[in-house]
């Protein structure tokens, strides 16, 4: 049995798989997009974090591939569709890092409404903006939350501190237990998207959410909105992000993730450069807590299908 990891994984969980499965062969280097490709053929298992992507013309001729494990939720750097056609299993780790993911959207808001970013470049150049910077309270705002998997979840039990309504715009109907257990209220895109002070995203990218945030629902949206995206690049309209905020309908803007990543392209620089506009690399899951976490449980995922193999 061959497995290779790709992407780094946690050392606890390197050494819990080598542990697990001791006649495996393991290895663990990264390697670029062609020499994985040849690699490839030679493994039973693959792990993968989000930095390698396997591509359908990447598996169109591996056959001893049995299983792909994705460290992480998302399953967007993965041909899931030839995969499966191909016998091989795919598994992600969903719920691992979605408390990272929360606290990241809340620091976020909190750095909009107080200008933490602002404030310290503008100290680094000389500035003493006091007067300039005076902020607002998150406490007992209208906070929307659209999409409620289990980042949406964890975000809506951090703002039960700060006393916000909390609107939930989801395609599953929550139950009457929901509501009450994490103090939501559900209600219509339309709806969320005209009362919300702050309007987060949580949804992941395919064709029904590509753009689902774009110049109509903008216009609908509350002056001075805050608006955050640390779910997928392409579920929110950047330019149309950039137009609204130019015009000062949207009073700031959280962005962990891009339509192009990394975003060098000159429209990318101009977004950026907007001071209230806050941005992170891609790093809502990047936390000691939550990799502990991924890696141990795509190991304990990826053990218990090699078992049933043999």
């Amino acid at each position: 049995m061959k497995i290779h990891i790709n992407d780094p994984l946690d050392e606890d969980a390197l050494r819990k798989l080598k542990n697990d499965l001791p006649n495996a062969e393991i290895t663990s280097e990264y390697f670029d997009k062609e020499v994985l490709k040849e690699k490839i053929k030679d493994y039973d298992v693959l792990i993968v974090r989000s930095a390698t992507k396997v591509t359908k013309d990447m598996l169109e001729n591996v056959d001893k591939l049995k299983i792909i494990g994705r460290a992480g939720m998302g399953l967007d750097n993965i041909d899931v569709e030839t995969a499966k056609a191909k016998g091989i299993k795919v598994l992600n780790t969903p719920g691992q890092n979605s408390l990272s993911v929360a606290e990241l959207v809340l620091g976020m808001v909190l750095d909009i409404y107080r200008h933490i970013t602002r404030g310290t470049v503008g100290l680094r150049e000389g500035k003493w903006e006091k007067k300039q910077l005076k902020g607002l309270e998150l406490s007992k705002k209208t906070f929307g939350i659209i999409g409620f998997g289990y980042v949406g979840k964890n975000l809506a039990n951090l703002l039960k501190g700060f006393e916000t309504e909390t609107l939930i715009y989801d395609l599953v109907k929550l139950t009457e237990e929901e509501i009450k257990e994490y103090k939501v209220k559900q209600v219509s895109l339309e709806e969320l998207l005209k009362n919300s002070d702050v309007i987060s995203l949580h949804v992941p990218k395919n064709d029904k959410t590509y753009h689902m945030i774009s110049d109509e629902q903008f216009e609908e949206m509350k002056e001075k909105v805050v608006i955050i995206n640390a779910a997928r690049g392409g579920v929110l309209d950047e330019k149309a992000l950039l137009k609204y905020l130019k015009n000062g309908k949207v009073l700031g803007a959280g962005l962990d993730v891009f339509e192009e990543e990394p975003p060098t392209s000159e429209f990318y620089k101009e977004l950026l450069s907007m001071p209230n506009v806050v941005a992170t690399p891609h790093i809502g899951a990047s936390t000691d807590e939550a990799q502990a976490r991924v890696g141990i449980n795509i190991v304990d995922r990826v053990v218990e299908e090699v078992k049933k193999l043999n």
